[in-house]
């Protein structure tokens, strides 16, 4: 375990490295205005990359192609009768369901990297003299796209060695760090303003703005640990000499089963349309651009209607593809069990969907709160001075991805310890 835990430690440290190496050809402060506002797209790939877009970053990209190819293969196995059939393959059909969110990945970095250098090179943002040499603005571009997709396929490799060989899902760990050291960053100039004078209120506005953030944490692992247990008997069996069954157990049904990813999916909708016209260099302060900034940018109040209502239909949406009633109402019914009051199969499963449906909609509630109501009171109280670092450091995605991979990391660090204390009493 020790050394488990110290090649997880490695690895994240190299990814850190990787946010930290600049490309050439481009720099940093081009980045920085593009990833500028609280709550879009780019805002938030900042954020989980842990501030290597705003660096210019040899791996700015980041995890990001991987997420969405991830989320896109998800919602196609259900769509897709040849990849649902994969999905439910075991170790085979996952081998191929992961080769092809690679493919994706490689599909999705190689867009994103030609959308961001279109963007700067009509910008005049590219710089034609790469290692002291003078070359084509051409060259340049293809050479600063390539090592954008590298960076991406290069966090990809790293976070599947941490799986591998490390504790953890390596993915979810390397958008953790990200997040924590965007914040680390944040605090630390809030510290350094106090210490300059530049800023006598920056202590009194981080202590605030830390209770504030420890208030939400513990909402969060409140409701994220929450869960409706269904009792499920099952009758004695005699097979040969042996009884089985007899036994009461329960089903395990989470009030938010779905976790970020309706957030994530409500966000990356409507940012898409001002991303787009951002990287393609449109005015905006003319025509749709105008429009869509004016009514439905980032913090306006139709904006959080649509987040809110997105949120539940990609909460309901999720919830059906994770929880299949009728499957799990039939195993009971196959191993002789049944809940108490109901007859096994058709009004066993309406019941499951029943409490299915409360608890999604109890998650869902709670996630359009922790998506809308911390960003109003953050932006509403610390709004000027460095504080509002803080703000772009901790949104509520941030927070929620947080607390879902530290609890997802301290549950499997708990049951590889259990199955070395089982190795060793059998040895």
């Amino acid at each position: 375990m020790r050394k488990k835990i110290l090649i997880t430690l490695a690895l994240m440290f190299v990814y850190r490295l990787g946010c930290w190496l600049p490309i050439p050809g481009i720099t940093g402060e081009t980045y920085a205005g593009q990833a500028g506002n609280s709550g879009d797209i780019l805002s938030l790939l900042s954020m989980i990359t842990g501030g290597a877009l705003t660096n210019g970053a040899f791996l700015a990209i980041g995890i990001s192609p991987y997420i969405n190819a991830s989320i896109i293969i998800q919602l196609l196995t259900v769509a897709i009768p040849p990849l649902e059939r994969w999905s439910k393959q075991g170790d085979e059909g996952r081998k191929k369901l992961n080769k092809l969110t690679r493919i994706f990945t490689l599909v999705l970095a190689v867009a994103q990297a030609i959308g961001i250098v279109i963007n700067f090179s009509r910008g005049d943002q590219i710089s034609t003299t790469v290692f002291n040499v003078n070359m084509k603005k051409w060259l340049v571009c293809i050479f600063v796209g390539a090592i954008l997709v590298a960076g991406s396929m290069f966090t990809m490799w790293l976070g599947e060695r941490i799986t591998e060989i490390g504790v953890g899902n390596g993915i979810s760990l390397l958008i953790f760090v990200g997040i924590l050291s965007t914040a680390g960053i944040s605090i630390v100039s809030v510290i350094t303003a106090w210490v300059k004078g530049t800023d006598q209120n920056a202590p009194w506005q981080l202590l605030a703005f830390l209770l504030l953030v420890v208030v939400i944490f513990a909402f969060i692992v409140f409701v994220d640990l929450a869960e409706r247990k269904i009792p499920v008997h099952y009758a004695k069996q005699i097979k040969g000499r042996k009884q089985y069954g007899g036994q009461t157990t329960y089903i395990p049904i989470k009030v938010n089963a779905s976790g970020v990813l309706p957030i994530i999916f409500s966000t990356a909708i409507l940012s898409f349309p001002q991303l787009i016209m951002s990287m393609f260099n449109m005015d905006p302060t003319k025509g749709f651009y105008k429009f869509w900034t004016n009514w439905l940018g980032t913090g306006k109040p139709i904006y959080s209607v649509l987040v809110g209502l997105l949120i539940l239909f990609f909460s309901f949406f999720y919830a059906q593809i994770q929880f299949n009633a009728e499957e799990v109402a039939r195993n009971i019914q196959q191993y002789g069990g049944n809940i108490t009051g109901l007859r096994p199969g058709k009004q066993t499963s309406d019941y499951l969907k029943k409490i299915n449906k409360r608890l999604t909609l109890f998650g869902a509630i709670f996630l359009a709160i922790i998506a809308i109501v911390p960003s109003i009171i953050f932006n509403f109280v610390f709004s000027s001075g460095t504080s509002i670092a803080l703000v772009n450091a901790f949104s509520s995605t941030g927070m929620l991805i947080v607390v879902s991979v530290a609890l997802e990391f301290e549950k499997q660090l708990q049951s590889q310890l259990m199955m070395k204390q089982y190795r060793g009493f059998l040895k």
